[in-house]
């Protein structure tokens, strides 16, 4: 199996009929912003003097989010708490055109990322995280083989925090409905995506799985190897300032890097799978499709945190 050259670049779809699922992590992304000035008494580490603070969407809710500012019709299915965070995530969803089903666990606290930035430089970051619990998870799986028939395309974002326990069922419901499944993986069992369409890991990602590689030949066929063993339709794999390749039964097809200048890389792979989804869910062949969540990642690596791409953002990045 050889390397396929790119295609010559087909122009961006009409993503306003694309219909969108996402499951998976959310979590909170707070960031409190100050001045460093100087040097605590205290100990040897900073004194930020607080300005301003910002919450964002992150894990599969920041992919959701995406994939909606790119125009896309997106549902949302993931488990919170019945606390602060999950209130501001369900409101910040809202104000993104997201449709999310959010269910509340009382004894979950919702996963909260705490950043505090100063001069534009992140100096401390606190998580609070704990795993829902399994019956809530199991009415999650009911409410997700009913939003399955409404829409073209699942995207499953896992951040091992406990929402895709059910990833394998979830899998095997969306492919019995003839929907394409795109899972952004997480952990060293790969396993339990056996039967998705196409699987998204990044260079340590799927190191932690096939091991290392010598060459693209035999990266090639370790790829192969692990398609075949998972019954994957594609692989497209995200590999930083080496780009992107997809394999599958037609080829290895790579997109070199497009970044221009790298300011912070957080939700870079939300902004790159959720493009990929869209462009899919749109019509855009794999090839294609790779070729604008790759301008993407490009476009969102020089803004801070987690962050979303524009459809003008795009065309104004593949001119």
């Amino acid at each position: 199996m050889g390397e396929l050259s790119v295609p010559s670049l087909k122009p961006l779809p009409d993503t306003t009929a694309a219909r969108v699922l996402v499951v998976g992590d959310v979590m909170l992304d707070r960031y409190w912003f100050g001045e460093v000035s100087r040097i605590s008494p205290e100990a040897p580490v900073p004194v930020v003097r607080m300005s301003r603070t910002e919450d964002r969407p992150g894990g599969a809710a920041n992919v959701a989010r995406n994939a909606a500012a790119l125009g896309a019709q997106v549902s949302l299915l993931s488990v919170v708490g019945e606390d602060e965070a999950g209130n501001c995530l369900d409101r910040l969803l809202a104000e993104s055109s997201v449709s999310a089903h959010l269910f509340r666990d009382p004894a979950l606290q919702t996963t909260l990322k705490l950043r505090v930035v100063g001069r534009s430089q992140q100096l401390l970051r606190i998580d609070f995280e704990q795993k829902p619990q399994a019956d809530t998870l199991a009415a999650k799986l009911q409410t997700y083989a009913a939003l399955v028939a409404a829409h073209d395309l699942v995207l499953l974002s896992d951040y091992d925090k406990g929402a895709l326990d059910h990833v394998h069922e979830m899998i095997a419901l969306a492919r019995a409905a003839g929907k394409p499944v795109l899972v952004d993986p997480k952990g060293d069992d790969f396993s339990r995506y056996a039967g998705a369409t196409i699987l998204t890991p990044n260079r340590g990602e799927l190191q932690g799985i096939v091991g290392r590689w010598t060459s693209e030949e035999v990266l090639a066929r370790k790829v192969d190897a692990l398609r075949a063993e998972l019954s994957l339709d594609a692989l497209m794999l995200t590999r930083s300032e080496e780009g992107m390749s997809l394999y599958s039964d037609a080829g290895v097809v790579h997109e070199p890097t497009r970044a221009r200048e790298v300011f912070d890389v957080s939700g870079a792979g939300d902004t790159v799978i959720a493009t990929f989804a869209v462009m899919l869910a749109s019509g855009l062949d794999r090839a294609a499709a790779m070729h604008w969540a790759n301008l993407a990642a490009g476009v969102v690596v020089g803004k801070l945190g987690t962050a979303v791409v524009s459809l003008d953002e795009l065309r104004a990045a593949s001119a």
